[in-house]
Order: C-alpha cells, then sequence, then structure tokens
C-alpha cells in the first residue's frame, strides 16, 4: 500500500513538472506492469488531478497543489493567522467535553490556549501537541499509537486506527492540506487521510480549522466531502464563493479577524 501511494504522489509531481506522462515509460521507471501504471492514473483522474489520454495522462488544469512542506515548515506559514483560528477554536471546547486534535500546525494553536479547561479529554496523534498538552496537568491526554511519520511530527497505521475506533469523541478539530467544493477535503499522505477519515466517524461534530490559503487547493489523498463538516473556523481572506457555497451547504463558517 505505501509503496502504491508513493509511487501516485511521484506520477503526480512528474504530471506537475512536464504536463504529461506515458504508460511504458512509467512502467519501465517503476518495474511493474502497465496494468499496474493503467490503474495509478485511473486513480489520479478520479481524484481531479489527471485526465488520461492514448497512452498515458496529461496534468489536469489546477489538478494539484505543490509538494508537502515539514510541520516545522508549516508553523511559519500564516502564522498570525492560525495563531487567531487556534485562539476561537480553543472557545468552542467546553468543560468536560472530549475532543481530538488532529496533528498540524494550526491544531497545535488550539493546543497552546486549552490551559484553562476543566475535565476535558483530549486523543491526538501529533507529537507536537502530546508535548504542548504535556504542561497542563488538568488536561486528560491520549496520544493514538502507531508508527511516527517526522515530516508531520505525526502517528499512523493500524495501531492508531484500532484505538480510535474504540472511541467516541464530541469534537474533532481536523487540520487539512486541500479543501476544495467539488473535490473535497484532503491531504497529501495516504496512511494519514484513512486515520482522519475514521477520526470523522467516531466525531459527534466535525470541525476544520484552516487558514484561508487552502481553499481551492487539491491534494492527492481525500478525507471526506464539505458536506460532513458542522463548521469551519478559517480567516477573514476566505474566498467570497467558498463562503457563499459552505453557507449554502449548512456549515456554520467561524471568521477571525487578523
Amino acid at each position: 500500500m505505501r509503496d502504491t501511494s508513493q509511487r501516485r504522489v511521484e506520477i503526480s509531481k512528474m504530471l506537475k513538472d512536464k504536463g504529461s506522462v506515458q504508460v511504458p515509460a512509467l512502467a519501465s521507471i517503476y518495474n511493474v506492469s502497465t496494468v499496474t501504471i493503467r490503474k495509478d492514473l485511473r486513480f489520479l483522474e478520479q481524484q481531479g488531478i489527471a485526465t488520461r489520454s492514448y497512452g498515458g495522462a496529461m496534468l489536469k488544469e489546477n489538478g494539484i497543489i505543490e509538494t508537502e512542506v515539514t510541520v516545522n515548515d508549516k508553523q511559519t506559514l500564516h502564522a498570525e493567522e492560525k495563531s487567531c483560528i487556534g485562539t476561537v477554536a480553543a472557545d468552542l471546547v467546553k468543560d468536560g467535553d472530549s475532543i481530538i486534535l488532529d496533528s498540524g500546525s494550526t491544531t497545535l494553536q488550539i493546543a497552546t490556549h486549552l490551559a484553562n479547561k476543566e475535565n476535558v479529554t483530549i486523543v491526538t496523534n501529533g507529537l507536537n501537541i502530546l508535548n504542548e498538552l504535556s504542561h497542563h496537568e488538568k488536561l486528560n491526554v491520549m496520544l493514538l499509537g502507531g508508527t511516527l511519520r517526522r515530516k508531520s511530527q505525526s502517528f499512523f497505521g493500524s495501531c492508531a486506527e484500532n484505538t480510535l475506533r474504540d472511541l467516541h469523541v464530541d469534537k474533532l478539530f481536523l487540520g487539512v492540506d486541500g479543501f476544495h467544493m467539488e473535490r473535497g477535503i484532503t491531504t497529501h499522505f495516504e496512511a494519514e487521510a484513512l486515520l482522519n477519515k475514521l477520526m470523522c466517524r467516531v466525531a459527534s461534530e466535525v470541525i476544520v480549522v484552516t487558514d484561508s490559503s487552502k481553499f481551492g487547493q487539491v491534494c492527492l489523498h481525500k478525507i471526506l466531502e464539505p458536506a460532513g463538516v458542522r463548521r469551519i473556523v478559517t480567516d477573514q481572506n476566505i474566498p467570497q464563493d467558498y463562503l457563499d457555497g459552505l453557507k449554502r451547504l449548512g456549515i456554520e463558517v467561524t471568521i477571525v479577524e487578523i
């Protein structure tokens, strides 16, 4: 599964760099059958990244966003917006709540504002979030086990998934890499997308926390349709068409002032 995911990520990068790819060449590069490559291209077409053509595929316009950056680099991007979003989102946590904080730079900002909460249980797969919450003795913290992905400082895999299946929480605070009205909420890494999907299933309320730069962006792996979200906390630069579309879906949009 991991080899398949990595190959598809690499093919999507080739599409972005070259504009098109050919099946025989890809089969030779990855030492797999042409049938396997056609399945990869079919998957990328379903994700809205490629348009298949005779013998290969072409990049679909506005198909894929830039390469994933590390969580440390993410913390420096749109830092002021993320800090304000974190402050406002933390106010949505009530005493006695059980919540999931997905790994990420924006959800980390929520963690920094939970010190005054009482009897709150926080489930997370983020190592950086665990380190932040470890200083707050009044909070109950549960780390999902699994394999550490250093690039995102997050845990993933069957161990984390099995733990989640036995839980139910009041709220999930979900950070995203891409939010597109037609192509959905997406992320870069397949295993994290699978874990995020399960987080959505075990939460009574899904709250997306994201700066406005993520709207209109698409990554390789889909987590959820926009209609599955109860609330979005974002900054004042959200595009007007997205603001209107989200409200039509009945999604509460909380806009923070920077």
